[in-house]
């Protein structure tokens, strides 16, 4: 096997010291963060730890297949635990309500693939190059020699695809190909993750997509794409905000387009805004840290406090200076 960093060693040495854990992960979690969460705490369940996994908000519908036996536990304030490992979160302010609610903590461990990460764990082991965290534990996984079970493989799998797009993403490395292949031979249910998390839509979801193709806009000379998702929108379609998620490529897969954006109302006046760029020359994880966000080079975002127009006019300006200094 190649060498791996020191840091992997001092989290499998603190793993075997300690006794409680809790696996935390980022507001609205995705595929990549419930993956990884629930995939590392079957792991540390099997090594005889006793183990749960807290999120501020609960598991998009889609992804409820990973956890049949309720790994997942609402947040509760005050609990000790030896340990806390936050998974795919690259601050700690993305931890949301569970910051607060694992403050009686031993160590607190940080494995993240986000450029943007700020380190704020005890033991932080952030590898950029990976394009998703599921590939980190599933490294973690092989590394401490710990059975990968067919359940773990269908969470790091899943964990894997939805943060590469399918593999589609530019950040896809060889590695990553080798360790689908592998999970695959581990036991991964490549038909049953397909049918869970990209064929088994609400119709909310597609009232919303229909609603995304009526209303997304253009600019830049076709260079910019965006649209607005407000509260009345979901309430209109019956959607849920999870249902949001992923809605954005459909306006960055039009062929002119080289940045996506979308804005969502969380408040009157705060703003959720998710970039994605086609070009290797406009980052927007750099866009996004100008309004406090980050992200990854071709996938990021941020909360922007301030009219919605305001914030639409700030967001798009600063993508077209992006655009226009990639010339």
């Amino acid at each position: 096997m190649k060498s791996h960093p020191k840091v992997i060693d001092r989290i499998l040495e603190v793993i075997r010291e300690k006794e409680t854990f809790c696996i935390a992960g980022h507001i609205r979690p995705d595929g990549d963060c419930i993956g990884s969460q629930v995939g590392l705490a079957l792991a540390l369940k099997a090594e005889g730890k006793k183990v749960c996994c807290w999120n501020e908000d609960a598991a998009p519908a889609k992804l409820k297949f990973l956890d049949p036996d309720g790994v997942f536990q609402k947040p509760k304030p005050g609990q000790k635990f030896d340990c806390v490992i936050a998974t795919d979160c690259a601050s700690f302010e993305r931890l949301g309500k569970v910051g607060d609610c694992v403050a009686e903590r031993g160590l607190l461990i940080n494995i993240d693939h986000h450029e943007s990460n700020t380190r704020y764990g005890d033991v932080n082991w952030i590898s950029p190059r990976e394009p998703s965290t599921g590939e980190l534990i599933y490294r973690l996984l092989k590394i401490a020699r710990w059975p990968v079970t067919k359940q773990i493989a269908d969470c790091l799998f899943t964990a894997i695809s939805t943060d590469t797009g399918s593999f589609q993403y530019p950040s896809t490395r060889p590695g990553t190909f080798h360790a689908g292949a592998e999970l695959v031979t581990r036991g991964a249910n490549l038909a049953k993750i397909t049918d869970e998390v990209y064929q088994s839509y609400p119709l909310s979801r597609a009232r919303l997509l229909k609603h995304v193709y009526s209303h997304f806009r253009l600019t830049q000379e076709n260079k910019i794409g965006y649209f607005w998702l407000k509260k009345a929108d979901l309430a209109r379609t019956g959607a849920e905000s999870n249902d949001t998620e992923g809605l954005i490529d459909h306006i960055r897969a039009i062929e002119p387009v080289v940045v996506a954006c979308v804005f969502e109302e969380i408040e009157p006046e705060l703003t959720r805004i998710s970039l994605r760029s086609k070009s290797a020359k406009v980052n927007v994880s750099d866009i996004a840290g100008l309004f406090g966000g980050g992200g990854h080079p071709a996938a990021a975002g941020a909360r922007i406090p301030g009219t919605p127009l305001a914030t639409q006019r700030k967001v798009i300006a600063a993508v077209k200076k992006a655009i226009h200094a990639a010339k």
